[in-house]
């Protein structure tokens, strides 16, 4: 008898499977809505019958009577219905993906509130006030004069202020932060106490700043206010209320929407000149233009932009010129650009012609100036060419 004296091979130890990392309660919220919309898709889809084991099999489909009717009962489909299926579950998933982001800006919106409510908790007292529209006002220490202009023609004072917010949900606030000068904000406090009309930032002002102080105004507005539309506009513009509501009452049911003049000026390389953009280099060669987008005298955009501006602001990376900065921060998200000509009419006579064919501006500046040229000696007169009257607010619905 011959004894083996081989050892039977040993087998090689594979290596444990990496487990998948767990997903997160969000993700599989998602997930579930998702595969629940999926099947209630395929449950509207038309249901093969069973062929029976004892009906006859036609051989010859073509000459039996009634063909179609055969085709039909076995499933079979002309390709105008599949390609309409395909259509149908196109739209569905787009659809889908509309609700999902839409419940993802919500939570954005919650998460902005509770962390901005801690910057914004001398302003805040009952949470979140509803409103259609925040209109919020850029202006300086420096810049009293301007704002009292501005007080004198389109912004409504006292009673009217507060009537305009209550009844048609339009918020107006010139929105200031801090300075260095104990006097200077005691000045502010002191114009704050008389008028009521500013929404003060937990913010150092500066001319180099306007980036930053663009991020804390929209956490700022969006802890303070549950609005559908968040506006930023410099104190050297002429507004027309009305019209600025009802251009933006046409967007309302539309999720992500950025609203301006959009422009594609000049990347500046050189050191020394106004707008210079030392960043130059990452927008390509020298002699570049920036991406699309909205100028910075006004614009305005959704709820949820404003709630992702909020949530994002300490990862937002902040270019030279205010309105640059805002462009980036939405050029890589699935935003609506609207460029709306009527936001950036010039002074009269333009805007004054555009009133009398019946086209009113929305907003009135001079490019030259990159706001109306001597705004405090001239606001009253744009305002009696170019305003669209005292009525014309409370008449649009919001």
């Amino acid at each position: 008898m011959m004894v083996l004296t081989d050892r039977q091979p040993q087998l090689e130890k594979k290596p444990a499977r990496a487990r998948a990392p767990p997903l997160n309660g969000k993700a599989v919220a998602v997930l579930c809505f998702a595969s629940f919309a999926v099947g209630l898709l395929l449950s509207r889809a038309r249901p093969v019958p069973f062929l029976s084991v004892s009906a006859p099999l036609q051989t010859k489909s073509t000459s039996a009577p009634g063909c179609d009717d055969n085709r039909k009962l076995a499933g079979e489909s002309h390709p105008k219905d599949i390609m309409n299926e395909v259509s149908r579950t196109h739209h569905a998933i787009q659809s889908l993906d509309k609700a999902v982001s839409s419940m993802e800006m919500e939570l954005a919106v919650e998460r902005a509130r509770s962390g901005a409510g801690a910057a914004a908790s001398s302003i805040i007292i009952k949470g979140p006030q509803k409103a259609f529209v925040v209109v919020g006002i850029n202006t300086a220490f420096s810049s009293k004069k301007r704002r009292d202009s501005l007080r004198a023609t389109w912004v409504p004072k006292g009673e009217k202020l507060r009537r305009l917010e209550k009844e048609k949900g339009i918020v107006i606030r010139f929105v200031i932060g801090r300075s260095g000068a104990a006097q200077l904000d005691r000045a502010v406090d002191a114009e704050e106490a008389e008028h009521k009309d500013f929404l003060r930032l937990d913010h150092v002002e500066g001319y180099h700043e306007l980036s930053s102080k663009t991020r804390v105004y929209f956490a700022t507005a969006v802890a303070t206010w549950d609005a559908d539309f968040y506006v930023k506009v410099d104190d050297d513009v002429h507004v027309n209320l009305g019209m600025l509501t009802t251009r933006l009452a046409k967007y309302r049911a539309r999720p992500r929407v950025y609203v301006g003049c959009m422009k594609s000026g000049p990347v500046l390389s050189q050191k020394g000149v106004r707008y210079h953009e030392p960043e130059y280099w990452k927008f390509g060669d020298v002699g570049n233009k920036y991406f699309r987008h909205a100028t910075g005298q006004i614009y305005a955009v959704s709820k949820d932009l404003a709630a992702y501006i909020s949530v994002n602001q300490r990862i937002l990376h902040r270019f030279a010129n205010e309105d640059v900065s805002l462009g980036a921060w939405l050029i890589g998200l699935e935003v609506e650009h609207v460029d709306d000509r009527s936001m950036c009419c010039a002074t009269p006579p333009d805007c004054e012609w555009k009133k009398r064919a019946g086209n009113v501006c929305v907003a009135s500046f001079d490019w030259s100036c990159s706001g109306v040229c001597r705004s405090v000696e001239r606001m009253k007169h744009i305002h009696e060419a170019c305003g669209e009257g005292q009525t014309a607010v409370w008449s649009v619905a919001t």
